[in-house]
């Protein structure tokens, strides 16, 4: 399974990425290098959007990658996604796990080695860390050290994704401390899709 949980993991957003031309450009990632996809809608229901993570499912399976879905379990299991990500206000792990019992399940633990331990003990499949910097889609998150990247992975023997604020003129800090994943939005998916993934590539010595 850690095997696709490595490299740029894009992570769509609902400004940038729309659901009427989500598909489109999540495509074009995809052409371009883009190994994981995390669909994150947090203003409509599962109803609504299961098309749309349906084509996308479709759509990563075809190019190899992995689908992940925000905090949407049901979903998740519905549409037998790839993947479920979900955060510290979202449902727990046990639950989820519960619902969503054979895929992947990917947990964010902020600037917490402790987190991300208790959840490798309950069965999380990578952890995620942020913001490391400022991030234009989570502008109220908290910044914290890189360092926590090389005490995550001597703490845990899962895939650990960095994530928050990440674009192509900091990447390589971040590359530097040699994450499983390095996980971007804005740094994808505003702009120009294939011009931003080959400065970002450049940034990670790719």
């Amino acid at each position: 399974m850690s095997t696709r949980l490595e490299g740029i993991y894009a992570i769509t957003d609902e400004v940038l990425t729309p659901d009427e031309t989500v598909v489109k450009q999540v495509q074009t990632a995809l052409k371009h290098g883009v190994k994981i996809i995390q669909y994150r809608n947090k203003s409509v229901d599962d109803t609504e959007v299961e098309m749309v993570c349906r084509e996308l499912q479709a759509l990563c399976k075809k190019y190899k990658a992995t689908f992940i879905i925000d905090d949407r379990p049901h979903l998740a299991q519905k549409i037998q996604a790839d993947g479920l990500h979900i955060g510290k206000d979202d449902m727990n792990l046990k639950e989820a796990r519960e619902i969503y019992p054979e895929g992947i399940i990917g947990v964010s633990c902020y600037g917490s080695t402790r987190l991300a331990k208790e959840a490798e003990s309950e069965g999380a499949d990578y952890v995620a860390f942020g913001s490391f910097f400022h991030s234009p889609t989570k502008p109220k998150s908290g910044i914290i050290s890189t360092n926590v990247i090389e005490k995550a992975k001597k703490s845990v023997d899962i895939p650990v994704c960095a994530i928050g604020g990440i674009n192509s003129s900091n990447i390589h800090h971040i590359a530097l401390k040699q994450p499983d994943m390095i996980s971007v939005v804005s740094a994808v998916f505003d702009g120009d899709i294939e011009e931003n993934l080959i400065q970002l590539k450049k940034g990670m010595k790719i």
